[in-house]
């Protein structure tokens, strides 16, 4: 992926989470913290949690962080090493959640406890999440059946991906927009795909959390 392109995917996930109006954002599947220290130096926001199973990209992140003026200083950022297919304590009250190119690195026999995990135990207000878009993958010069990173376990399509968001959404009580970006095509659509996720009001109010 470009330089160009990823950029181009941050800005719209930043996008959706800032148009939400967010102010707790739990990144899931942080990484080495492209998106968190976009949101790390924003003022708006008050608490950011990046979440990732490699200790190593999580040092990394913090080397990253230290060296940011953080928020000015009205935000605290935490770093937690677990697993997004757990619902980890504490992380239950978020209004956003996002997933920037990471829910393809989980072996699709766990999708369903990432699921459980987000959308039934920890229920962010929104989520934003993007993924490879394996329609994309002959313009970047991929053969059939072959991944863009050694670490993803499967790259889906348009047509699978919106069909398991709107499975998702209408399991869990969420509303799901799905749109192409990045270096978008028009036979075979972006190079990334977007899922938000959004939690009705009156859904909200009634079920804040399936589990407290």
């Amino acid at each position: 992926m470009t330089s160009d392109l990823h950029h181009e995917r941050l800005d719209a996930v930043q996008r959706a989470v800032s148009v939400r109006g967010a102010r707790k954002v739990l990144d899931l599947g942080c990484g080495d913290g492209d998106l968190l220290t976009r949101l790390a130096g924003d003022e708006h926001y008050r608490r950011l949690v990046g979440v990732d199973p490699s200790r190593e990209a999580l040092r990394r992140l913090r080397d990253r962080l230290d060296g940011l003026v953080v928020g000015e200083k009205h935000c605290h950022v935490e770093l937690v090493h677990g697993s997004m297919t757990e619902a980890l304590a504490g992380l239950i009250g978020f209004d956003c959640a996002t997933l920037v190119e990471s829910i393809e690195h989980v072996d699709p026999r766990h999708l369903s406890l990432l699921e459980r995990a987000l959308f039934e135990s920890l229920r962010p207000a929104a989520v934003v999440m993007t993924t490879p878009n394996a329609d994309f993958n002959p313009l970047l010069g991929l053969p059939p059946g072959e991944f863009r990173h050694p670490g993803h376990r499967f790259e889906w399509g348009r047509a699978k991906f919106r069909g398991w968001c709107r499975g998702v959404a209408a399991r869990n009580d969420y509303h799901v927009a799905c749109s192409d970006l990045a270096g978008v095509d028009a036979i075979h659509g972006g190079a990334s795909q977007m899922a938000v996720f959004d939690r009705p009001a009156k859904a909200a109010a009634e079920h804040p959390s399936r589990h407290p």
